[in-house]
């Protein structure tokens, strides 16, 4: 039985994604094979699952040696299994820069492209096969597409990604914008999280100028519930990196609907990062950054200091 699982702090790409091409190995070519999860899904996640009554995939904590896997959604050691590497990885599909470090056990099937979401690749990959898929795989692709363009409001967003999130849209008889707002609405009710869990909920690690961060991003229709627990937040980060290994948390509260992201600065070393890496000027614990959207394409590649 394979399985097919994303990254670790599972958003809707790296909860659905998994689903839909476990369904796609097992029902259309004939291959066992099960989604899992590498930590509990977001509350979007969650509701997608819920709102189009999937299952909850089981959450693993590491993979067997020989284990035979597909990875979808990342091609990042850090964001896998710490035994990845003994695992027998027989795919790739994922939309994210190459991070290294992945090693196989013979050649393998990977696909990378520019897209928005995993989602909209696997739907290129499955060819005429695509119409097969039931109503609520069908679901759970529109969500992944809707979800990492943030409603085709994201910088990462191509014609290619709008156009199949409109076709599947029309098959299933759903308007996006009335569907876009449950999904946002969803991902915007945080309260239920401790302020370490909202840290952790979107978040990646990545190297920078020297430095190990943990970049995390909360996308939301109400930045004041996150903004309004800013001091706790800052607080935590301390904690929160300490336990990760890494030495400064980077909070970024993106608004949807505003098209912009806050940034949480709780020390010098944020506010010299977010000077040199937006040009912005910092006078207090946040910092408003314009246009700011995608980690991906905006603010991971902006970084340094």
């Amino acid at each position: 039985m394979i399985k097919v699982f994303g990254h670790k702090s599972p958003d809707t790409d790296s909860t659905g994604s998994p689903i839909i091409w476990a369904w796609y190995l097992t029902e259309v070519k004939g291959t066992p094979a099960k989604p899992v999860l590498l930590g509990e899904p977001n509350t979007e996640a969650v509701f997608v699952l819920k709102r189009w009554n999937l299952a909850k995939p089981e959450i693993i904590d590491d993979v067997a040696a020989g284990e035979t896997c597909v990875i979808v959604d990342t091609n990042n050691p850090a964001e896998l299994p710490s035994r990845i590497n003994e695992a027998n990885v027989v795919q790739i599909i994922d939309h994210h820069m190459l991070a290294g470090g992945l090693k196989t056990r013979g050649p393998i099937d990977i696909t990378v492209r520019p897209l928005a979401c995993t989602a909209t690749i696997m739907y290129d990959l499955m060819g005429d096969d695509a119409a097969k898929m039931p109503e609520n795989i069908k679901c759970a692709m529109l969500s992944c597409i809707l979800s990492d363009t943030l409603e085709f409001r994201s910088p990462t967003t191509t014609a290619h990604d709008r156009a199949v999130a409109e076709d599947l849209a029309r098959q299933l008889g759903i308007s996006i914008p009335d569907y876009a707002a449950e999904l946002f609405a969803a991902k915007s009710d945080v309260s239920a999280f401790s302020d370490a869990e909202l840290l952790r909920m979107d978040s990646k690690e990545y190297s920078v100028a020297g430095k190990e961060l943990r970049v995390s991003v909360l996308e939301t229709t109400s930045p004041k519930m996150v903004l309004d627990r800013k001091a706790s937040l800052m607080k935590a980060m301390d904690n929160v990196a300490r336990e990760d290994g890494a030495d400064q948390v980077l909070l970024f509260v993106v608004d949807i609907l505003n098209e912009e992201a806050t940034l949480l600065v709780p020390n010098d070393l944020v506010k010299r990062m977010a000077e040199a890496s937006f040009g912005a000027k910092v006078s207090g614990d946040t910092v408003v950054l314009p246009g700011i959207m995608s980690r991906k394409k905006q603010i991971i590649p902006a970084l340094k200091l």
